[in-house]
């Protein structure tokens, strides 16, 4: 299963680069925002600088636009910025055209906002490289994302779609392991739900007893 950090903050983007375990980024216009990226040309100039921290890794960036002409416009774009660029197309009747006519382009796609699973096939349909069922929003209802994520896994086995499920709207290290037993292909997360996967208290009193024991060698 490959990890993706859910964010738009360089400094979070590196600390999961040098644990080692970073495959990709995910970001969208509120993450964008919330690091105070201003204008065009900043946005575009900050995807530049998240891909050459994700060496090689996917890097999901958003259209803003609803229309197809304009989606498909923005989408060129983005992807100019970098081989590592997959645009983000929002789960709207213009978005599965716009990633029908981006995957002949060979543009790669990542379908966002999926909350069931006939959105799913259809984004599976029109050749999204990704599609991302949003788990912790659906949880925030009271419906069960995860078993969103399962009938999605089910439907693209079943009939051998290419396209990738990111498990997205991730709110905790539970989640993540929980789509790791369903063969989830991605996770896109918060640094602070993988972080949350280091953690046991067993773990911790064990090391603690170890290096207490350990004082012995050097007496």
């Amino acid at each position: 299963m490959k990890f993706f950090v859910d964010t738009a903050n360089l400094e979070q983007i590196k600390e999961a680069h040098a644990l080692g375990i970073l495959d990709g980024v995910t970001t969208n216009p509120s993450l964008v925002a919330k690091e105070g990226i201003v204008g065009k040309e900043n946005v575009m100039a900050h995807y530049k600088a998240i891909c050459k921290i994700a060496v090689g890794g996917d890097v999901s960036a958003e259209v803003i636009s609803t229309d197809y002409e304009s989606m498909v416009k923005e989408a060129k774009s983005l992807a100019a910025i970098s081989g590592q660029i997959v645009v983000k197309i929002p789960m709207i009747k213009e978005g599965i055209k716009a990633i029908k006519y981006l995957a002949s382009e060979g543009i790669k796609t990542n379908c966002t906002l999926v909350f069931s699973p006939g959105q799913a096939l259809l984004a599976a349909k029109a050749g999204a490289t990704y599609i991302s069922p949003f788990i912790g929003r659906l949880d925030d209802i009271a419906s069960d994302g995860l078993a969103l994520v399962r009938d999605i896994r089910l439907i693209l086995d079943n009939y051998h779609y290419r396209s990738q499920i990111i498990a997205s709207s991730i709110r905790n290290p539970m989640h993540i392991i929980n789509c790791a037993k369903m063969g989830v292909d991605v996770v896109t997360s918060p640094l602070a739900s993988i972080l949350g996967l280091l953690k046991h208290p067993l773990t911790d009193s064990g090391l603690e007893k170890f290096l207490k024991d350990a004082e012995t060698f050097n007496k």
